[in-house]
């Protein structure tokens, strides 16, 4: 199985994607690693998931090179590739405290004689399906966590962006303790399946067609299914917010990454009050983003990473446009080095019918609706089958928080966007098909790896069956 370069569209990478027999046979290897694993103290899982950021940090020009390779994109690499180990030492460090915090021994009970000890049981196996749009971060932004819980883990990226995998293992295979319990493996939509049917928790990222995939077999399988889809992320800029501030602000959250991004700003409602400076700040700064093309060093976004993406925005755009919205900047997908680009597009009079309104885009552009009565921007934000994630904008952070609290989002940046692409501490749920289970971010990051076990001792004497007797005394 080819990937292709999204730079070049070249075929320039192979991979043998694994079959169900050997995505089993690597399962049954992590699970019988596990048990040794899981008996290790926390503090000792911490010593060791140290030494694989030293790894990581040792083996960084190989990874970027690869990330790179993967993405076309050159600084949001190095920013993933170095946040790797930050993100290791993070979970190794807090995992010991949070273990401890939440284990309780020797409690008193209701009844006299009982007593309570609660132990956290990690999962045998993890497993997780990632997506091309940030590899490595979301490649390892569960599996961490799981292993420092006591967990293997078993992964399969994105068969679009494989060519980190490698360099991966390589750091992997320092560290011969891990790599006893710790796989990323190359392979497709079948490895996938058979990956759900080989684990007993897993977590997806990506589109909420595979998430309800995955959901389902998951369920067949009776395992937990942590999940975050899709998002439309509505930006409400109220009246009293500074115009221009909003404005170079809505494009960041909404550009960055080209816009592949769950987090990214994909709607902006603005108080009509200050609709035509914002929406003139807005082109004015978006005609200022350059593309990293033809020197990857040089630019602000680059391509799409997965080149048929570049259709299916292109395909909003022309539908909104036929609808009678005015494309502002950018709208064309532009073919260049063999690569899709698309400069930052900006929507004028665009509706709630469109689908570049209503639908997930994953690219930069920047659909601005005008409100003049702000119940009416919060019906209309909330108006998704979307719940990810949003962001208000006002003079103040109170202002913004009184209307931040009645959007139905997970999370909610207030006078700023895209926030949980840097906050990582906030626990928060995805709302409606944006995904499921616990949150990944803050303590249940850690200890939604773990089933709980009871442990109920009697001190004193057992009650006899006598005392269940119909004419026992009351």
């Amino acid at each position: 199985m080819k990937a292709i370069n999204p730079r070049t569209g070249e075929a320039d990478c192979e991979i043998a994607p694994l079959d169900a027999s050997a995505v089993q046979a690597e399962a049954t290897r992590l699970r019988a690693a596990q048990p040794a694993w899981a008996a290790l103290a926390p503090e000792e899982r911490s010593a060791i998931l140290h030494l694989w950021a030293e790894a990581v940090v040792a083996h960084r020009q190989p990874l970027l090179e690869a990330l790179t390779l993967d993405t076309g994109r050159r600084r949001i690499s190095e920013i993933e590739v170095d946040g790797l180990p930050g993100t290791i030492r993070r979970w190794a460090d807090l995992a010991p405290r949070l273990i401890a915090q939440h284990s309780r021994d020797n409690q008193p009970s209701a009844h006299p004689t009982v007593r309570n000890s609660t132990r956290l049981v990690p999962y045998p196996l993890f497993g997780a399906i990632a997506p091309w749009n940030f590899p490595i971060v979301l490649s390892t932004i569960d599996a961490i966590p799981a292993l420092a819980a006591g967990c293997a883990a078993l992964v399969k990226p994105s068969e679009v962006t494989p060519r980190f995998i490698a360099p991966l293992m390589e750091t992997v295979a320092k560290v011969p303790e891990l790599a006893a319990v710790l796989s990323f493996i190359e392979g497709d939509a079948t490895t996938g399946q058979a990956l759900v049917d080989a684990v007993d928790y897993v977590c997806f990222t990506g589109s909420v067609a595979t998430g309800r995939k995955v959901a389902e077999a998951a369920a067949r399988a009776f395992i937990p299914a942590n999940l975050e889809l899709g998002g439309k992320d509505p930006m409400i800029v109220l009246a009293s917010a500074d115009p221009v501030q909003a404005a170079n602000l809505a494009l960041r959250a909404s550009i960055v990454a080209t816009g592949q991004a769950c987090q990214s700003i994909e709607r902006i409602y603005v108080a009509r009050t200050i609709y035509q400076p914002f929406l003139d700040a807005l082109v004015e700064a978006a005609q200022k983003v350059r593309l990293n093309y033809p020197d990857i060093a040089m630019g602000d976004i680059g391509p799409f990473i997965f080149g048929p993406q570049g259709a299916k925005v292109q395909a909003q755009i022309d539908e909104a446009v036929a609808m009678g919205a005015k494309v502002l900047t950018g709208g064309s997908v532009e073919t260049l080095g063999g690569g899709q680009y698309l400069r930052p597009t900006v929507i004028a009079d665009a509706a709630a019918d469109m689908g570049v309104v209503r639908d997930e885009t994953f690219g930069p552009v920047l659909p601005v609706i005008a409100f003049d009565d702000v119940e009416d921007a919060i019906q209309q934000a909330n108006d998704s089958v979307y719940g990810l994630s949003a962001a208000v904008i006002a003079a103040t952070a109170e202002e913004a928080e009184s209307v931040a609290v009645r959007l139905e989002a997970g999370a909610v940046s207030i006078n700023d966007g895209s926030m949980t692409s840097m906050v990582w501490d906030a626990e928060n749920s995805s709302f409606k098909l944006s995904g499921m289970g616990p949150s990944r971010m803050g303590e249940s990051g850690l200890l939604r790896f773990f089933r709980l076990q009871a442990l109920i001792r009697q001190t004193g004497a057992p009650l006899p069956l006598a005392a269940y007797a119909e004419d026992a005394p009351r």
